[in-house]
């Protein structure tokens, strides 16, 4: 058993979202409520904070250099130098108490990303995949919480929970192709926490931040719980390899509905915490629209 470090300080409100990008060797991450993005260059310690025109659930890197961002309620092209945006897809524009929350480029280079009810919980939201010609496919209706979207090295698997469900589900993945073969990866029912974000290392093996477990969970491909990283803090959300050599677990934690004096209690919640967990990670796939 592995216990993570804390090594950015952030205080996020809710931290969200991490990816390695290799272009600029740097981890990315976003504070949704604070309506920030965060970088930290490892090699070097610097952080970068910066203030976006609004909640900011997910993004990845896109091929031109630019990100594709997931906002509450658009998918958008979004220049970091210039502060330019272009729509790409309105979300759930009918629905009020839903919002974007957690996506991932697949290994194809397609921007994958789900939503949630905001409001009620009520399984009302969907997942949906942005194609790299841009055209939008909808992969998954009736969702409360969408989370834990990841891909196998291959791409041939994708994994995905619906947060509520207390399970991480896998399926037959291939981007011309409804997803099929749907089946139960992990059952957390027994577990302390809820199945939140996750990412996938060179071996198949499947790392999941358990939302109010206080841990990092590695299954196998298989599904078999073979390693467990402790954290400090009860809200780890989201995790992702990163470093030169893509040995370093990175871990986001949340403060959101937390109560004062539980924080005063757990320093470093909001922060970015790592540990080197002996396997390494595989990049994701910027998008290739």
């Amino acid at each position: 058993m592995h216990a993570a470090k804390l090594v950015v300080d952030c205080a996020n409100t809710h931290g969200e979202g991490i990816f390695w990008n290799p272009a600029d060797q740097r981890l990315w991450w976003t504070d949704i409520p604070a309506e920030h993005i965060w970088s930290y260059k490892p090699q070097s310690g610097e952080i970068s904070k910066h203030k976006m025109p609004d909640r900011v659930c997910c993004f990845a890197p896109s091929k031109t250099g630019d990100f594709i961002v997931a906002f509450a309620d658009r998918i958008s092209f979004y220049s970091l130098q210039s502060g330019e945006l272009a729509c790409l897809h309105s979300f759930e524009s009918a629905n009020l108490e839903t919002r974007l929350n957690d996506g991932r480029a697949d290994r194809h280079g397609n921007f994958v990303v789900g939503g949630m009810n905001d409001v009620t919980a009520a399984a009302d939201s969907s997942v949906i995949r942005v194609n790299s010609d841009l055209s939008v496919t909808r992969l998954l209706d009736d969702i409360s919480c969408a989370n834990s979207i990841c891909f196998s090295p291959l791409g041939d698997v994708m994994y995905f929970a619906d947060t509520p469900k207390r399970q991480i589900m896998a399926f037959d993945y291939q981007p011309a192709r409804p997803l099929m073969g749907e089946r139960v990866y992990a059952d957390l029912s027994a577990a302390v926490g809820f199945p939140d974000g996750s990412c996938v290392d060179s071996q198949g093996g499947v790392w999941n931040a358990e939302w109010e477990g206080g841990r990092v969970v590695r299954r196998s491909a298989e599904g078999e719980v073979e390693q467990v990283i402790e954290l400090p803090v009860w809200k780890p959300t989201c995790c992702a390899f990163g470093g030169v050599n893509l040995d370093v677990l990175y871990i986001t934690t949340s403060c959101l509905m937390t109560p004062a004096q539980r924080i005063q209690a757990e320093p470093g919640s909001g922060g970015l915490f790592a540990v080197k967990p002996g396997v390494q990670g595989i990049a994701d796939q910027p998008f290739a629209g």
